[in-house]
């Protein structure tokens, strides 16, 4: 597949420089704006668009419609966003995996990470939490991977597609503790949960909002976060690094995208509006409550966070041999 930017999406960004910036800044938006979403709902991805559209809806006067696109690891997603006209009408919550892990990964690559998208604003940071149905022998991760040990390739553990970072994350894990385990990805983190739920899944590595609610109800048993520091909301629960992986470090980032060619103005409102937004303390705290770290900061950093992240998860992704073909 050869992806080309629209000839309208071009015409648009050659035209913005011919409107004065304030003029296009106090303009927008007049209408309503899409949020692309690239995971049914349920997933992180989902779970931070939702917290802050009604917010983001107040801020700009305009309705902003959540809608999941799930599919091809949050790709399809990010090509629906690359191919809209770049007005600020259609904007993407994206992830790390979908924006900067998995599109090398496919040949051929669906789009290019930097020409055919545009970091905005980061929206918020997750760590990994390790989770086994409630039910399960493994009292802590040592012990689970114990068992794979003894048993090379029967435990599974689920993702939200392939190459996402739950998947990243579990086969660093594998490696590092030199176990094999089948993976098995589902098309998004709904069903994800819903079968280790039902204890058919040995192990999932997935995001704090997506199954701290399960943690805290006793259906899972968390075992080990993936941050270098103990999180805030599971205080006594280890991490990876404290079990024997020194160094272990997998987290989840989302950010706010826009087809390439955006006018500045118009980035420069979001990253405005999300700043703005996150000084809202109910939104601050419902977010934390939720397992988020609150985002915000430049566009600059976000495009620096997106580039440094594709490089630092290329050499996993080799060394794993994983593609998508």
């Amino acid at each position: 597949m050869t992806f080309r930017i629209p000839r309208r999406a071009l015409g648009a960004a050659a035209l913005a420089p011919l409107v004065p910036a304030p003029a296009i800044a106090q303009a927008y938006p007049t209408r309503a704006i899409s949020l692309l979403v690239g995971f049914a709902p349920g997933g992180g991805t989902d779970i931070i668009s939702r917290f802050l559209a009604p917010v983001l809806q107040e801020e700009f006067g305009q309705t902003i419609a959540v809608e999941n696109r799930p599919g091809a690891s949050g790709t399809l997603a990010v090509l629906a966003m690359s191919r809209a006209r770049p007005d600020g009408y259609t904007m993407l919550m994206t992830t790390i995996s979908a924006s900067a892990v998995v599109p090398p990964l496919m040949n051929p690559p669906p789009f290019d990470i930097r020409r055919d998208q545009t970091a905005v604003v980061h929206a918020a940071t997750v760590p990994l939490v390790a989770v086994v149905p409630a039910n399960a022998p493994d009292r802590s991760l040592p012990e689970l991977l114990e068992r794979a040990r003894r048993n090379p390739g029967v435990l599974n553990y689920s993702s939200s597609g392939v190459a996402t970072q739950q998947h990243l994350a579990a086969e660093l894990l594998s490696s590092q503790a030199n176990v094999r385990m089948t993976h098995v990805p589902f098309r998004g983190t709904g069903q994800a949960v819903n079968e280790i739920l039902a204890g058919r899944i040995d192990l999932a590595l997935d995001t704090f909002p997506t199954y701290l609610p399960h943690i805290r109800a006793g259906r899972v048993r968390a075992l080990a976060v993936t941050m270098p520091q103990r999180v805030e909301w599971l205080p006594e629960t280890p991490t990876v690094a404290e079990l024997g992986f020194p160094g272990f470090d997998a987290v989840v980032w989302y950010m706010l995208m826009a087809p390439p060619g955006i006018p500045q103005p118009i980035a420069d409102r979001w990253v405005e509006a999300v700043n703005k937004a996150y000084r809202n303390e109910d939104l601050r705290k419902r977010i934390s409550d939720a397992g988020f770290v609150i985002g915000g900061g430049t566009q600059q950093q976000a495009q620096a966070m997106l580039l440094n992240d594709a490089e630092r998860y290329a050499t996993l992704v080799r060394n794993a041999a994983i593609r998508l073909d």
